[in-house]
């Protein structure tokens, strides 16, 4: 069972979990994910491979808690099992020699950035990386994905830490001054993706964003992770998950992302009130100890 050897709060809500997991260590690459479950009634859901270690046998993952299964998952402790780890899969990222390179993350996709830039470096590419996050506290990696870029940059929305603002003001600056940009890779949140690859598009910059839409199997079969990019329907966990940003549908990934809404809240609404519950019984003594990643 893959394992969970280290377990780290990077920031509110932002947890980095390092898993024992040799086979999937052997063979991921930069842009790779896996499928995991917390349990055997939990959700699968999608999450990239953040960094590996083929001689240790582990790779790292990151997540933000915003829905039950995230929930479930951070609840789980050093040295507890996950369900299933399931790996890796999709097409891992386009390594060449761009010349510069320009990585913008946003948000926990600093973490899904790194792995890449660290490889283009390792390539011979000059990697130009922009951070951004709404605030201080929501910052982590910071020196991480500095020490594999020749520039880096941070923003936050409230100027608590870096340069005040957005992302995609750093990113125009540097498409206007620099010369001989190759790629512009973009990962983070969707509203923040689609931003970008509107400042690439007049400059002819090609532009490389990662999707991570609804997905359920993983494999091509449910159907869930389609996306439109240019005249073709394509799924995100075989096709992908890196796209043309400059071809992607985003009202549709946007209308997508928003369509269970209310009942993925609902869902986390029941689980924190079983949660709440059983925390309550635990501290008037009326009730027998269970660990909180089973709800």
């Amino acid at each position: 069972m893959p394992r969970i050897v280290c377990k780290t709060q990077l920031a509110p809500a932002i947890y980095e979990l390092v898993i024992e997991e040799a086979q999937v260590a052997l063979k991921a690459q930069a842009g790779h994910f896996v499928i995991v479950m917390a349990d055997e009634h939990a959700e699968r859901i999608p999450l990239t491979i953040a960094d590996y270690d083929r001689g240790r046998g582990e790779v790292t993952l990151v997540l933000m808690t915003v829905g039950k299964s995230s929930h479930k998952l951070s609840r789980l402790e050093e040295g507890e099992d996950l369900y299933a780890l399931i790996g890796p899969l999709g097409h891992p990222s386009e390594i060449k020699d761009f010349g510069t390179v320009i990585m913008v993350a946003g948000g926990v996709g600093t973490a899904p950035v790194y792995p890449i830039a660290r490889t283009l470096k390792e390539q011979g590419n000059r990697v130009i990386s922009i951070q951004g996050a709404r605030s201080a506290e929501l910052v982590f990696w910071q020196e991480k994905l500095a020490s594999v870029s020749d520039r880096h940059i941070l923003t936050t929305d409230d100027g608590t830490a870096g340069r005040k603002g957005l992302v995609t003001e750093p990113l125009k600056e540097l498409l206007e001054s620099e010369e001989g940009i190759g790629c512009v890779y973009s990962i983070g949140p969707a509203v923040m993706m689609r931003a970008c690859a509107e400042v690439t598009r007049p400059f002819g910059a090609r532009t490389i964003v990662s999707l991570n839409t609804v997905m359920v199997d993983g494999t091509g079969m449910c159907g869930g992770c389609r996306v439109r990019v240019g005249e073709e329907v394509l799924f995100t966990c075989v096709d992908g998950p890196e796209f043309d940003g400059h071809q992607v549908d985003w009202s549709s990934v946007l209308t997508r992302q928003r369509i269970y809404h209310s009942e993925e809240k609902c869902s986390l609404d029941r689980y924190m009130a079983e949660v709440d519950g059983v925390a309550a019984e635990q501290v008037s003594g009326t009730g027998a100890t269970v660990r909180g990643s089973e709800g």
